[in-house]
């Protein structure tokens, strides 16, 4: 038998070619499809492209395909045609041998380990506030991500690159600094990420606070009257010269501009505050990360990476590839590959950021070995990727042709786009907290928890409130923008996180009803398939080469699809079937394996989305 029943009907309808029409179909390309719902069957052969070899009509050569492969094939059994597609029928006893088989085992669809290192950068937050909606996305995205392409069989290294320098963090420290009075997370009870996030909120205000006051000052009356002439009203001015006013006339901006030049001259006392600020900050990341289920192999810092990249720069500049301009300043002409010129390092000799992008690639490179690197970012950075991407392409990097950008849509709000400055963000604490409340809540009149100590049913609880928050997020596609409805996230019911973990529930409660007195060998004796156990079957077939497809495009919504559709076919079966009072022994046995079977897929796919299922509900 060959691998896949696919690889045996495509080499089967080959055969069926060179022995009905006397031409050489080794070479010919078979399109095998999955068989539409409202046709019986369950894979299709187009046959338009066979018109050329079989000189003979579509409709024709599905007959005569399906004759052959009927007579020829065991497991075909049956066929019929559609106007040029030729649906096949596998045979009952092809699908009770595979239920019996391979998705008994909990590894069903691990591929064997093919020895290519990926690296995985996901997550990537700013120390100046704690984590939110969107981070979480990018986590969820990130880590599922990683866990499809172990499935697929590479070895996979998780990494981030934490934003812990910069203009933004010297906010929150300055804040802190000028209005805390010396609080801190322990003394004020706060969660650390929060409580330094607060004090970048701060500065915010104190900043407005700060242009209003000079709004009203003879310097910006004068100002302000010449943009009001423009039909600029107060918001708007402050929108379109907020980078003129920071630079150029605010006290607060000229006080953090030298926090950050003391910090980069290693000024004892403000890089104390910064070690320490940091340090309350990645407290708090590492419970968030913890509440998610997600970690890392390998921790980078913009504080450590900022300044690599200057070797890469002399190395493009030898090659030819970056040339210098009279300033000084060296750049990339990429106007070729239908990008913009890109500066990679100022006049003054100092790098920006893509510059510490080159050499941060060169040093995970050199960490891991890695020939593949996906960068989980979202799409407003689509731009930048490219860029840094044909920048290590022209460097002859060993890498550069295994570097992807998984782009991903921005998540909003019903009520538009969060801001972080000015608080308006869904906290991803708050969110966890949120779920886990909803899912305790529609859990609480259930009998199916009672005898489980209270820790367990809160675990429970709390296994049902993080897959409605995983599944609703990672089941829109990375592409699609979304937006986040906090109260539509925590419905239980529906094409939701939990209405699959009930089905595995099923899964486990016909087992433990059944006990141990089942004779499951008797299962092979088992005969006619219905039509729900044929579906259920076709669809277990199916997982493995969709792990592959979807490690393969960078895209974990497709598991997400495939779980819920999976579940779905589940409980129509268990809705008109009846398992341990089937008709015959055979029968039972058959179905419990069944169950078995897509018990085992479920939490092997809901696994692969960073998603527990749990064995009551």
């Amino acid at each position: 038998m060959k691998h896949t029943l696919t690889d045996l009907l495509t080499d089967a309808v080959r055969t069926a070619l060179t022995e009905l029409y006397g031409a050489d179909a080794q070479n010919q390309e078979i399109t095998l499809q999955t068989t539409r719902r409202e046709f019986e069957g369950e894979f299709t052969v187009v046959t338009f492209p066979l018109t050329r070899l079989a000189k003979k009509k579509p409709d024709v050569i599905a007959r005569e395909l399906g004759e052959y492969l009927k007579g020829n094939v065991s497991e075909v059994a049956d066929f019929n045609v559609i106007k040029g597609f030729l649906n096949l029928v596998v045979a009952d006893a092809y699908w009770k041998d595979f239920v019996l088989a391979a998705p008994q085992s909990g590894d069903f669809g691990q591929a064997p380990a093919n020895g290519e290192k990926v690296i995985v950068e996901f997550a990537s937050p700013n120390t100046n506030k704690p984590l939110h909606l969107g981070h979480i996305r990018n986590i969820l995205l990130g880590w599922s991500t990683s866990q499809l392409l172990q499935k697929a069989g590479y070895d996979v290294k998780n990494v981030q690159i934490i934003n812990d320098r910069g203009i933004a963090i010297c906010k929150s420290m300055l804040a802190w600094q000028k209005f805390s009075d010396g609080a801190t997370p322990a003394s004020t009870g706060s969660k650390p990420d929060h409580f330094v996030g607060e004090y970048y909120v701060l500065f915010e205000t104190k900043f407005r606070e700060e242009y209003l006051a000079w709004q009203q000052s003879e310097e910006g009356k004068t100002f302000f009257k010449k943009s009001a002439k423009e039909g600029l009203s107060a918001e708007k001015f402050f929108a379109s010269y907020k980078p003129k006013y920071f630079n150029e006339y605010s006290k607060l901006g000229a006080e953090a501009k030298e926090m950050l030049l003391d910090w980069e001259a290693g000024d004892a006392q403000v890089v104390a505050l910064w070690k320490k600020m940091n340090g309350w900050v990645y407290e708090g990341f590492a419970a968030t990360y913890t509440a998610l289920g997600v970690h890392f192999d390998k921790l980078y810092y913009e504080s450590n990476t900022y300044k690599l990249g200057k070797d890469m720069v002399e190395l493009g500049i030898e090659k030819n590839v970056f040339r210098t301009r009279d300033d000084g300043s060296v750049y990339a002409d990429l106007t070729d590959a239908k990008l913009s010129e890109k500066t990679l390092m100022r006049g003054d000799g100092t790098s920006i950021y893509i510059t510490q992008d080159l050499g941060t690639a060169r040093l995970r490179y050199d960490d891991f070995g890695a020939t593949r690197m996906i960068y989980v970012v979202g799409d407003e950075q689509n731009h930048h990727f490219a860029t840094l991407f044909e920048l290590l392409k022209r460097l002859e990097e060993p890498y550069a042709k295994g570097l992807y950008h998984l782009s991903y849509g921005m998540v909003d709000l019903p009520t538009g786009r969060m801001k972080s400055r000015e608080g308006t963000v869904v906290d991803a604490d708050d969110l966890i907290k949120e779920v886990i409340h909803e899912a305790g809540l529609a859990s609480a009149d259930r009998a199916a928890t009672e005898g489980l100590s209270p820790q367990e049913q809160r675990e429970i609880v709390r296994q049902i409130g993080m897959a409605a928050l995983k599944f609703h997020i990672i089941k829109v596609g990375p592409q699609k923008r979304m937006i986040f409805d906090p109260k539509e996230s925590v419905d239980m019911q529906g094409q939701t996180g939990p209405y699959v973990q009930n089905a595995y529930v099923r899964t486990q409660a016909v087992w433990r009803k059944a006990g141990s007195d089942v004779d499951v060998s008797t299962a092979a004796d088992y005969v006619d398939l219905a039509a729900a156990e044929r579906d259920l079957a076709s669809k277990l077939y199916a997982f493995p080469e969709l792990v592959k497809l979807a490690a393969e495009t960078y895209d974990p919504s497709l598991i997400a699809m495939y779980c819920y559709d999976l579940a779905k076919g589940l409980h129509k079966f268990w809705h008109d079937h009846s398992i341990l009072s089937a008709e015959t022994p055979a029968a039972v046995a058959f179905r419990l394996q069944l169950c078995r079977a897509v018990g085992h897929t479920l939490k092997g796919g809901m696994n692969l989305l960073g998603i527990d299922v749990p064995p009551r509900m």
